[in-house]
This record gives C-alpha cells, structure tokens and sequence, in this order.
C-alpha cells in the first residue's frame, strides 16, 4: 500500500512539473489545496490509464515499436497523457492538455520527473 502512495505522490509531482514547465498544460482551481487534490486524482487517473490502456497499445505498436528503435514510445506516452486529459475533462477536473506536441513534450517531462523521484522516494511495501 505504501508503494502506490509513493509512486501516486511521484505522479502528482511529475505532473506538477510538467503544468509548471509548459503553457499549454493548465490546472486552474481556487486554492492551492485544490489543485493539489485535482493533481492527486489526475496522477490516479494517470496511473490508472498507464496501468490498463499502455501495455494494450505498447502490444498493438509493437512493430512500430522495433522499427523505430523505441522512440515511438514517446508518442504512446503522448497518447496516455492526452487520454488522461480527456478522462479529467469527463470528470469535470480543471487539467487540461492542448494538442499533440504539447502532450509529447509533457509526456517526457513527466516519464524524467517521474523517474528522478522514483530513483529517490523509498519503493517499500
């Protein structure tokens, strides 16, 4: 149990970078408090689409996979990004990812913060 909460608050930091970093990936709230919860169900969601839709589209891709060395891994962490986005939008969540390019650039901002911390929070059960 305290893995997930340890990989979700590394998620909810990767995303908060990832809003800091780029214009066009936007939290809006009131408070401070509620956009960190927003950021908290927004890295369960994340986590949750990485969890069950990645490995199907990783298996679909994998020819493109192989063909291109790996690197289209970036546009099925695109894909995952955006697929968040619109979950969030359904959810009536302020997070919001606009267009494709923005989402590969947050896509790979996110997978680096979330390594980093990865590689420094503890990963014990």
């Amino acid at each position: 149990m305290m893995n997930f909460v340890v990989k979700t608050i590394a998620n909810a930091g990767a995303l908060a970078v990832a809003v800091w970093l780029l214009d066009k990936i936007t939290l809006t709230g009131d408070s401070t408090g509620k956009k960190a919860g927003t950021l908290i169900v927004v890295a369960l969601i994340f986590g949750l689409v990485n969890f069950l839709v990645k490995p199907v589209v990783k298996l679909l891709s994998l020819p493109l996979l192989i063909l291109t060395l790996g690197l289209f891994t970036l546009v099925v962490n695109a894909l995952m990004l955006l697929l968040t986005s619109w979950l969030a939008d359904q959810l009536d969540l302020s997070f919001h990812v606009e267009g494709f390019w923005t989402a590969v650039l947050g896509g790979l901002i996110i997978s680096v913060v979330s390594w980093a911390l990865h590689v420094v929070l503890p990963d014990k059960d």
